[in-house]
């Protein structure tokens, strides 16, 4: 693992020596990425949306200030878009390539590099194609780095966020076809609070019209069962009808899965 990382700093470097801007979105892997190029020419670019939470934006503020890194913040309406508004299987595809685009016109020709891992070169990933497209460089997926190695390299870096858990953007929380509006995304957002303000650091709460499917570790089920009242109340005060646990636990891109 280190010789990878040995050889993924030389290629910063010199990507550097241009300057660099790092799509950041304060994971894991743009973190880890930002913390190796922080002495370097880079400029950290953060997409705002109706797709990510406001304590997620205030997250990468927080962390670009430590670092002291510049960073600039790209807001746009993606609901205005009805492509991405009726939600399509390939969504993030047509987000990225918006979004990657016109970061693109802000780097005026310099190199432009995303977090993505190896990990995410097997799964479904339609956002990959965007890139790919547009150019985009993924240093991670390009030397062989995976989630659990960057994961490892950062708690040896530090980083104080090395296992925190994977954050897609607010959509992936309603099945492909569904309508997206304000309303349902900042529902969502509230009702993902509430679980992890009792204490489920890793959650899911997917919204199937009025019901909403939580997805927690099988680990947390006690937790959740003795939790239930204050889940329930919370959730049906917010404005969900129906509050459901899936028996199948957490699963990252459930919704990818469906038949």
């Amino acid at each position: 693992m280190q010789n990878k990382f040995e050889q993924l700093k030389i290629y910063l470097l010199d990507l550097g020596k241009q300057g660099v801007y790092l799509a950041f979105s304060g994971g894991i892997d743009s973190t880890l990425l930002l913390w190796l190029c922080k002495d370097l020419n880079v400029t950290a670019v953060t997409f705002n949306s109706v797709f990510q939470t406001e304590e997620e934006i205030a997250q990468t503020r927080k962390i670009c200030k430590n670092y002291g890194v510049k960073q600039k913040i790209i807001e746009y309406y993606l609901l205005g878009n009805n492509v991405l508004k009726n939600n399509p299987q390939d969504r993030c595809y047509h987000c990225k390539k918006l979004f990657f685009s016109k970061l693109s016109e802000l780097a005026n020709g310099h190199n432009i590099i995303d977090g993505t891992n190896y990990d995410d070169l097997s799964v479904y990933r339609p956002g990959i194609k965007a890139l790919k497209e547009l150019g985009i460089i993924s240093p991670f997926a390009k030397f062989g780095i995976t989630k659990q190695e960057i994961r490892d390299y950062a708690k040896e870096c530090g980083i104080d966020i090395f296992d925190k858990p994977s954050t897609p953007c607010l959509a992936t929380r309603f099945p492909y076809g569904a309508e997206l509006t304000p309303e349902k995304l900042r529902l969502v957002e509230h009702g993902e609070k509430i679980l992890k303000d009792l204490g489920f650091r890793c959650c899911r709460l997917r919204l199937h019209n009025d019901i909403a499917r939580i997805e927690i570790p099988q680990s947390d089920f006690t937790q959740f069962l003795s939790a239930k009242d204050d889940i329930i109340n919370a959730l049906k005060t917010s404005g969900i009808t129906y509050i459901t646990l899936d028996l199948e636990g957490f699963r990252s891109g459930s919704m990818d899965y469906v038949n």
